[in-house]
């Protein structure tokens, strides 16, 4: 045992029996000085800041590796940019290669798609009208509208008139509907990029 807490104890009787024996006031003074002796002497709680002081050998290896240690993760997170950065530019290579494809073969398909409407509408040009009227009276609104509207129009007329009357009316809106969206459309203009 401390000799502090032994004369703490002794002073504390002491004070008690002086109390007990006839001292009816008791000392402001003395019970600020003990209530701060028993301040300093209570158990305190440990802190980081105590743990660093008790321990400077650990918390110096830390702060001496700190600099080193943010370094490395600078150069590692460095590293994972760049191969990111890599694989998105092969993945930005390859998709470019694809659209340069599929460009590639949506032009041959729109050039094949012109070559046999020119066809087809010379192969309806050259039909008889109730021939042509019978197929035509077959297809869907839209594509015979177009195909009408690609013929000349004395054949158009003439294929027509051999039509029904209801069906008729139908290709000759759809026909006047297409001019319009045709005439309302502004003209794609030259030498702009888009």
């Amino acid at each position: 045992m401390s000799a502090l807490p032994r004369i703490l104890g002794l002073w504390l009787a002491l004070s008690g029996a002086a109390l007990a024996a006839g001292g009816e006031h008791a000392d402001p003074a003395k019970e600020a000085a003990m209530r701060a002796l028993a301040a300093r002497d209570a158990p305190k709680e440990v802190s980081a800041q105590d743990f660093v002081a008790k321990e400077p050998a650990k918390t110096g290896y830390c702060a001496n590796i700190a600099d080193a240690a943010a370094d490395a993760r600078f150069a590692w997170q460095k590293e994972q940019l760049a191969a990111m950065e890599r694989q998105v530019e092969e993945r930005i290579k390859l998709l470019e290669e694809k659209r340069a494809e599929y460009e590639a073969w949506l032009k041959r398909r729109n050039e094949f798609l012109a070559k046999a409407d020119e066809s087809v509408v010379a192969v309806y040009a050259k039909m008889r009208p109730d021939a042509a009227a019978l197929q035509l009276a077959n297809m869907p609104d839209e594509a015979a509208a177009a195909l009408l509207t690609k013929l000349n129009a004395r054949t158009a007329s003439a294929i027509l008139s051999e039509m029904e009357a209801a069906r008729a009316a139908n290709l000759a809106r759809a026909m006047s509907e297409s001019g319009r969206k045709d005439a309302a459309a502004p003209a794609p203009k030259k030498n702009q990029r888009s």
